[in-house]
């Protein structure tokens, strides 16, 4: 016989994508972001996102002995991300010790790629967030200044000469427009709704994300709002902040998520009552960071109350 049967071990069916092509669709998805960061805020916002992919890459590469430092490009995606999570002009240092827990302790703790239970890019801004507040949140936001291209070091100096304003969440005085268009102090990746949008599109399309997770997310923080304030209220809950971020590129990480359709649900329906809990009732104006960790650690408890039973399962006899 010319054909022979052979046999091997599961998976039998393949797909053709790899880590690496999901984490430059990530990259390709976060490009919008990123533009639209440089456009409000100029260089500053180019070299904190410099910083923070550099240094994860390199971290990477050491831990791992490899001379390829974009490697599967997951150490980018972190550092990227992390960025996001980031005032425009935050010290280099600050930026690169995110950048080496986000690695270290998010990541390479748990055992590497897909093994974290955390997202690693919120493990980083949690830690700069508690040791170094100062220097990520208060007084740090800048006014966007369109085509602002001015070079300007990264230094705690430049962010004090800088015009500077309050978030949003703090006050709650920007019009719906500007949020939507980013032009609103605020992190990197937390101005832009339109440019957020644009990369989740790509990622929807190209079927990393699941609409359930960021549907609860962003669901359950409109609703809070609406009952809080009425529609409008509801709509700026959604649109200030971190919520779409960390609802569309974060709560969505294929790893660190539920994998069955109603604990995706529960995951994002979770998410957005613990940011608004905290947005609402807490001393910090945002709680997107702790809601998505808080998640994350209840992730298998979720998947084992949620995954189905197996066809023609039947219990056993105690007797």
């Amino acid at each position: 016989m010319d054909r022979k049967l052979v046999v091997s071990s599961s998976p039998h069916l393949r797909s053709p994508e790899d880590i690496q092509s999901v984490m430059v669709d990530v990259l390709v998805a976060l490009f919008p972001v990123a533009l639209m960061a440089v456009f409000l805020f100029g260089y500053r916002a180019l070299v904190t996102m410099v910083i923070a992919m550099v240094v994860a890459m390199v971290t990477e590469a050491i831990i791992l002995r490899k001379k390829d430092i974009f490697g599967d490009g997951s150490a980018a995606v972190t550092g990227l991300l992390l960025a996001m999570t980031l005032p425009p002009s935050p010290p280099w240092w600050v930026v690169a010790v995110g950048s080496v827990v986000a690695i270290v302790i998010g990541k390479h703790l748990f055992g590497g790629v897909g093994n974290n239970i955390f997202n690693p890019a919120l493990v980083g801004r949690a830690v700069l967030a508690v040791s170094w507040a100062g220097h990520v949140a208060g007084d740090v936001w800048i006014q966007p200044v369109p085509f602002d291209l001015t070079v300007l070091s990264v230094t705690r100096t430049t962010v004090s000469d800088a015009v500077t304003a309050a978030s949003p969440l703090a006050t709650y005085d920007a019009s719906l427009l500007d949020l939507f268009i980013g032009t609103v102090p605020g992190s990197l990746g937390e101005t832009s709704a339109l440019a957020l949008i644009i990369g989740a599109i790509w990622l929807y399309f190209r079927g990393h994300i699941d609409w359930r997770i960021p549907g609860g997310f962003i669901g359950i923080v409109f609703i809070m709002g609406l009952l809080d304030g009425g529609f409008t209220m509801g709509v700026y809950h959604v649109l200030a902040g971190g919520v779409l971020l960390g609802a569309l590129y974060m709560a969505t990480d294929m790893v660190t998520s539920p994998v069955t359709p109603i604990g995706k649900i529960i995951f994002g329906v979770g998410c957005g009552v613990v940011t608004m809990v905290i947005r609402m009732f807490g001393t910090m104006p945002e709680g997107v960071t702790f809601g998505i960790l808080l998640m994350n650690a209840l992730t298998p408890i979720i998947d084992n109350l949620t995954i189905p039973k197996k066809f023609g399962e039947v219990k056993k006899n105690d007797a």
